[in-house]
């Protein structure tokens, strides 16, 4: 497979409304969790249609990873539910929930290259790991999607020796060695240049256009996320502040679905964080 060509954009799905029911690859519905006392969702309801790539966005803290975790069970929803390929998390076991991550692939936020092998390696690694194939057969599909990212030349380096870029790259081939229905990344423009944040972004489309898969993208880099995504949702406050395609949320009225879209220092979401008042606080006896 290889990607699109610079300058051409792969035909986006239909956007405006919202995924059906029938259509969600992930429904996320009235899903509550909490962290000891601090809520961080209170009633949040989300889906991912197949074929589309759905966007998560929020200031930092609304728990957007936290979401992530949910749909792949590494946590548990106090209330609500969690359905992924239209299984309800909740209630798989084991054995399940490994064979339901096996149709996911992940692009982690660091990338989380394996610093002691090269970067064919690290691309076959998952495959080895779950997959009986022949040394050759193998080597092709590895060399395959390190093409589909642009860095079949760069299969013998370590990744020491990659950029900040590179190494995403590499990330997203992992990714997507196994063929995955559903692919999560999280955040993967934090900490990329300018040209290295443009790849990530047409690879994302490229990839899901021509795989045919459903992506999530959490971030909260909102001009790359609007040039991809066919349908957002904003989280804020432990809700879904608002959601719609990436124009409509541009016109949402809300305050701060206006203040992160400009990311603007003034709006509802402060500043400071909850104090006492400062000369209270200054003139209060030094704690022992």
């Amino acid at each position: 497979m290889t990607p699109q060509a610079p300058g051409t954009v792969p035909p986006r799905a239909d956007t405006g409304s919202a995924p059906a029911v029938a259509d969600a690859i992930v429904d996320v519905q009235d899903v509550h969790f909490a962290i000891g006392s601090r809520a961080i969702f209170r009633g949040v309801s989300v889906r991912a249609r197949r074929g589309a790539i759905t966007a998560m966005m929020g200031p930092s803290g609304t728990g957007k990873t936290t979401l992530l975790r949910l749909i792949m069970g590494q946590i548990r929803a106090q209330r609500g539910r969690v359905i992924v390929f239209g299984e309800e998390v909740e209630r798989l076991d084991r054995d399940a929930l490994y064979r339901l991550r096996q149709r996911v692939g992940m692009l982690f936020q660091n990338g989380a290259l394996l610093t002691d092998m090269s970067v064919f390696e690290n691309v076959a690694f998952p495959v080895r790991e779950h997959v009986r194939l022949p040394e050759p057969v193998l080597r092709e599909l590895v060399l395959m999607k390190l093409q589909a990212v642009g860095l079949r030349g760069a299969a013998d380096l370590m990744p020491a020796e990659l950029s900040g870029g590179m190494a995403r790259r590499v990330a997203l081939a992992r990714a997507i060695v196994l063929d995955p229905e559903l692919l999560i990344y999280d955040e993967p423009f934090v900490g990329l240049d300018p040209i290295s944040m443009g790849v990530i972004v047409r690879l994302i489309q490229s990839l899901n256009r021509t795989l045919g898969i459903t992506s999530i993208v959490v971030s909260h880099d909102v001009h790359e996320i609007g040039a991809i995504a066919d349908y957002s949702y904003l989280l804020s406050e432990g809700l879904v502040a608002a959601q719609g395609s990436p124009a409509e949320l541009k016109e949402a009225h809300q305050e701060v679905v206006q203040q992160f879209m400009s990311g603007s220092p003034d709006g509802p979401v402060p500043f400071h964080y909850p104090a006492p008042d400062y000369y209270e606080q200054l003139l209060e006896r030094p704690r022992r």
